[in-house]
């Protein structure tokens, strides 16, 4: 009697675990947010390839996950491949990071929009604006992924908010004649 139920337990119970198929068809379905995710880690496009394939492969053979979470799953791989490649560190600046050739990594020439913005940053103000702005992950989540303390994660934050507002609006916002027309009107 018990032996039967067990039996039919453990193809529903199977029913809950995405297949190694399933994640390969995540990888597939949404290639573009997973390879734009891990641009926007690596800020190297070669890296982000690797990255990329890495998670694919991590996914193929790795432990079971439940077929709700495998999206998540999926995101997750890709930014512990992209932490492993990377290796972030507080305080380290852009020009500090190095390549896999030794050398200083290039810079995207797309700085002023908001990826160009965001390849900008140092690693890790770089990935503690993906994970916990983009990626909406916890300050908890992101300090035990990234071997750091919570107050590293919230000032790397504020600094990466500071750059990226920096960089995307040097110049300030003019309306030629807006204001000096509403200065005049009101005026009257």
């Amino acid at each position: 009697m018990f032996s039967s139920r067990r039996n039919h337990a453990a193809p529903q119970r199977g029913h809950e675990y995405a297949a190694p198929l399933d994640l390969a068809g995540i990888f597939y379905d949404h290639v573009d947010q997973l390879y734009t995710l891990s641009f926007l880690l690596t800020a190297d496009p070669d890296k982000a390839e690797r990255c990329f394939v890495a998670g694919l492969e991590d996914c193929m053979k790795g432990n079971p996950v439940f077929r709700d979470w495998a999206e998540s799953w999926a995101r997750r791989v890709v930014i512990k491949n992209a932490i492993t490649l990377v290796s972030p560190k507080p305080g380290e600046t852009r020009a500090e990071a190095r390549s896999d050739n030794g050398e200083p990594p290039e810079l995207v020439p797309t700085a002023s929009t908001l990826v160009g913005a965001i390849t900008q940053l140092a690693p890790f103000e770089r990935f503690v604006y993906v994970m916990s702005v983009l990626e909406r992950y916890s300050g908890r989540d992101c300090s035990t992924l990234l071997r750091c303390t919570p107050n590293q994660i919230v000032n790397a934050r504020t600094r990466a908010f500071q750059q990226l507002a920096s960089a995307l609006f040097e110049e300030p916002f003019s309306f030629p004649g807006l204001l000096r027309e509403s200065m005049t009107s009101s005026g009257d």
